[in-house]
């Protein structure tokens, strides 16, 4: 097994890497006897045939259009070593190029390990190890004249081997984007360990426990800027006020300024354990579906067709994190509910129904892995075909697992738009009279006169087939920024321009079929066909213009949309809307 990449073998490649000993730099043909002391280099006319001055060799350095310049993004630590190489080689060589570290910057070198060579850097004030794979850091092996150490984007999940002899004089420790989760972590986080610290980073972490974590942090007496964006405890309601009122130094929250009057806001709060609860509240809103094809222009009508009456509907479903739910307000419960469709009837073949499978549509959902969470679908009303469907659709989630909503948050919603069709057939009697006996003739005649009075009377009733959903379109949301200071994801979702499915031409024979049913006395038939010529006749001009102008006016097909927001309730619009909960109790009461 291969031992872990150390601090630093990560740092000889990256002097490998600057090409210390190329020209122009470290030793050669074109400064030998300088550097050997056979000529005083501040003599210009000294400088022997073949050989560069050091004011040549750093022009060669610096500028822009040089081969051997650096790239623009270069660190200063990378255009001080090459100076310094040009200039004296000789202090590169052995355990002298340590004393001229300042500030190391390794970032996304595949570090595992802070191995115990970086103690050689004893004048280290700055260690940037971001974006590696350190999973725990020994103290023991920080230079004790470090004040900034950065680790963030790593895999640190314990900081006791950090925090066993920190060094005394750090003023900022990054730990972003780590795997720093439980309250045994927030006992490490008080003056004891860090009593210089101004600036701490633990954003995007797994913390849950805030007020734990305030009690260890109020100990730092010294702390004015501090992230925790990104974690589950940044969820709840009462997260930033808290803060602000417990932590009366702090400067800086989350990379936003606290004002005296965001302090006078929040004064007290810190002081009311009761409203600070360990969960988070989240509203939906669903407003306007358009671009939906309105199902009876593509239905082949034919009258006296004895095929079914089918119903439509719509609704929009999406996807919450699994978690304690509250009553919804100003919506009913998201279900897929049948109300009063578009009807129509189609004949149909019933062995060749629809199976609910997706209509051609763009699916712009995301294509990457989502992390893994628990989610629920929650739909709105179903509502029968419209242009503009308005979902008036607003529910109130409260979920008290504030790390499984970190994860949905961070893999997104998914919304659909779903289409019910229900087809209903009539229900056939005749068999029902046939069984009647013909004892007596008589009666009988009598009878069936009396039924089919009563039959005409009665309305047709109907038997509804199980219904049939399909997807008309689904997309994938981000909801990362709800993680960060945004309270607020509104977005239109479009999910492309619907092609709607022809319906099957209808057979010549079952045409002739449903005329034979309802023959017509020839004369009336003629009769009706003179009628209809003269009318044809007199508004023939009318027609053709009117159809002219509307294949001009062809209106363009509209993509089909649906209004979206999600929103994180903050303290105060999350007391304002508790204390409308309890007024409306107190009213019922």
């Amino acid at each position: 097994m291969a031992a872990p990449r150390s601090v630093s073998a990560a740092f000889q490649e990256y002097l490998q890497h600057l090409g210390l000993q190329d020209f122009p730099c470290g030793l050669g043909s074109w400064n030998k006897s300088r550097l050997h002391g056979r000529r005083n280099p501040r003599l210009e006319e000294a400088v022997p045939p073949g050989e560069e001055s050091p004011e040549a060799l750093l022009e060669l350095l610096r500028d822009p259009h040089s081969p051997w310049a650096l790239p623009p993004e270069c660190s200063p630590l990378d255009r001080l070593l090459r100076e310094v190489a040009v200039l004296a080689p000789e202090l590169l060589r052995g355990p002298r190029i340590f004393q001229l570290v300042k500030s190391l910057r390794l970032l996304d070198k595949g570090v595992e390990e802070v191995d115990e060579g970086l103690l050689r850097f004893q004048q280290l004030e700055e260690l940037i190890l971001s974006a590696n794979h350190i999973s725990r850091v020994n103290s023991a092996h920080l230079p004790r004249t470090l004040k900034v150490l950065e680790l963030c984007y790593n895999a640190v999940g314990d900081l006791q081997d950090l925090c066993a002899r920190p060094p005394p004089q750090l003023q900022h420790l990054g730990l972003g984007y780590n795997r720093l989760c439980g309250p045994s972590q927030e006992k490490h986080l008080t003056v004891d360990f860090w009593p210089n610290l101004i600036s701490l980073d633990l954003s995007f972490n797994n913390l849950t426990d805030l007020p734990g974590l305030v009690s260890q942090l109020s100990t730092l007496q010294n702390l004015h800027i501090l992230l925790l964006q990104g974690n589950p405890l940044a969820l709840t309601p009462t997260y930033r006020g808290f803060l602000v009122d417990s932590l009366p130094k702090l400067f800086i929250l989350d990379d936003i300024h606290i004002w005296p009057e965001e302090r006078e806001q929040f004064h007290g709060l810190a002081r009311q354990p009761e409203l600070i609860r360990s969960e988070a509240r989240v509203v939906v809103s669903i407003g306007e579906l358009k671009g939906l094809p309105n199902p009876e222009a593509f239905q082949q009508l034919e009258v006296g067709s004895e095929g079914p009456v089918i119903t439509y509907s719509y609704y929009v479903t999406y996807e919450f994190a699994e978690g304690e739910e509250l009553e919804d307000r100003g919506s009913p419960e998201g279900i897929k509910i049948h109300q009063s469709p578009t009807v129509a009837t189609l004949d149909v073949d019933s062995s060749a129904q629809d199976t609910g499978e997706t209509k051609n549509h763009q699916e712009p959902a995301a294509t990457e892995e989502p992390k893994t969470h628990s989610a629920k679908v929650f739909a709105t009303p179903g509502q029968p075909w419209a242009d503009t469907i308005d979902c008036s659709y607003r529910k109130e989630h409260i979920d008290k697992d504030l790390v499984g909503l970190k994860s949905y948050l961070e893999a997104g919603t998914i919304v659909s738009v779903v289409e019910e069709k229900v087809l209903s057939w009539p229900v056939d009697a005749d068999a029902e009279e046939n069984a009647v006996t013909n004892k007596k003739k008589g009666q009988e005649l009598k009878k069936n006169s009396a039924k089919k009075k009563k039959k005409q009377q009665q309305p047709c009733e109907f038997r509804s087939d199980p219904p049939i959903q399909s997807t008309l379109g689904t997309m994938r949301v981000t909801l990362e920024t709800l993680l960060a200071t945004e309270d607020l994801v509104a977005t239109v979702c479009d999910f492309g321009i619907l092609i709607p499915e022809k319906p099957p031409v209808v057979e010549e024979k079952e045409v002739k079929k449903g005329k034979g049913k309802s023959k017509k006395p020839k004369a009336e038939k003629e009769s009706k066909a003179s009628q209809k010529s003269e009318t044809s006749s007199k508004g023939k001009g009318k027609n053709k213009e009117t159809a002219e102008v509307e294949e001009g006016q062809e209106l363009q097909p509209v993509p089909l949309t649906v209004q979206f927001q999600m929103q994180l309730l903050r303290w105060p619009l999350a007391a304002s809307t508790q204390s409308q909960e309890n007024g409306a109790v107190g009213n019922t009461r």
